[in-house]
């Protein structure tokens, strides 16, 4: 099979990655000149996860049409912040036949789409060609070859059942699913809760504190998803669930790293501009915030985020906020 990859990364060089070792033949488009050509002649990402050998099947370019031109499967790994931009590059060379499986896991702040909405309203994608692969998937350990899990949702479960196939090997295996709402909002909005995951730890308090807001921030991005037309069950399963306590607790999470940081008091343009890769969550915590107020969703731990984010709080006033504001009768479940 032949599929290009849009996003030269962490885990667009590892979704590249376990593609080739499936034995597809991988054409990967990177926006950094330097990362195409060390794929190319030495088989490893010079500026992400540059310590670990690619399979040598995996070809990158830096030029975007040769890139559309190779395959009619795109894997999208592109940030969600500039997705909409780079789908825009592509519009000429789009055609109705090509498949879109994106691994992003954003929300579009301005606009407060999720990543099947901007292909529609760039390249006139329909849902049922567009499919979201998530779950708990570190980069690192794919490429390591760990044992790891997925899911692959689409409106087209026949769709998603093919690309199923292709994709899995004894390395990764990944679950068909219908629900892509659903598997896209659970991945980007894990995010949010990982950074309070984050400063929950920086701020040196212990697994009560941990496993209170793990759980609390489970119960409200469900109530989001199932608001904007998500099936509940989503979040309990692997993108759901599973993304999230891989992302609150994995020492290889970006955006729990971040909010460590932040709970130990520095700076957050500090943060941000020591980081060579983008931290997802703090673009999509404030669009999560407008996208639950807009819905009428009560989500606190995003809400307090949000505001930690801005500056109006530091991180023991936002948690002292949560802990004491008023009571009012919630069902736990």
């Amino acid at each position: 099979m032949r599929l290009s990859v849009f996003g030269g990364g962490s885990w667009g060089t590892a979704v590249a990655h376990q593609l080739a070792r499936r034995g597809h033949d991988v054409l990967l488009w990177a926006r950094e000149p330097e990362v195409a050509e060390g794929i190319n002649t030495d088989h490893r990402n010079p500026l992400f996860i540059s310590d670990l050998d690619l399979d040598p099947g995996i070809r990158a370019t830096h030029d975007l049409t040769t890139a559309a031109a190779h395959s009619e499967v795109w894997l999208w790994v592109v940030p969600a912040q500039f997705s909409r931009t780079v789908m825009e590059e592509l519009k000429p060379v789009f055609s109705d036949r090509v498949v879109i499986v994106s691994a992003s896991k954003g929300i579009e702040t301005g606009t407060l789409r999720r990543m099947d909405q901007v292909a529609h309203e760039t390249l006139g994608m329909e849902p049922e060609r567009f499919c979201c692969l998530s779950g708990p998937t570190f980069a690192r350990e794919v490429i390591l070859g760990d044992p790891s899990a997925a899911v692959l949702a689409c409106p087209d479960l026949d769709l998603a059942a093919r690309l199923q196939e292709e994709f899995s090997d004894r390395h990764l295996r990944c679950y068909a699913g219908t629900d892509l709402v659903g598997v896209e909002l659970a991945g980007a909005l894990k995010n949010v809760i990982a950074i309070a995951a984050g400063i929950v730890d920086g701020l040196g308090l212990g697994f009560n504190t941990q496993a209170a807001l793990m759980t609390r921030g489970l119960h409200e991005i469900t109530r989001l998803g199932v608001a904007l037309g998500a099936d509940a069950e989503t979040f309990r399963g692997l993108a759901g669930m599973g993304d999230l306590v891989l992302t609150c607790t994995g020492g290889l999470s970006r955006n729990r790293t971040l909010g460590q940081r932040l709970g130990r008091g520095q700076d957050l343009e500090t943060i941000l501009g020591s980081q060579r890769e983008v931290v997802e969550g703090v673009r999509t915590t404030p669009a999560a915030a407008r996208l639950a107020e807009k819905h009428g969703v009560v989500m606190p731990i995003t809400d307090a985020m949000t505001r930690l984010l801005t500056g109006e709080v530091d991180p023991k006033t936002a948690l002292h906020e949560l802990m004491t504001r008023q009571l009012r009768v919630e069902a736990e479940l």
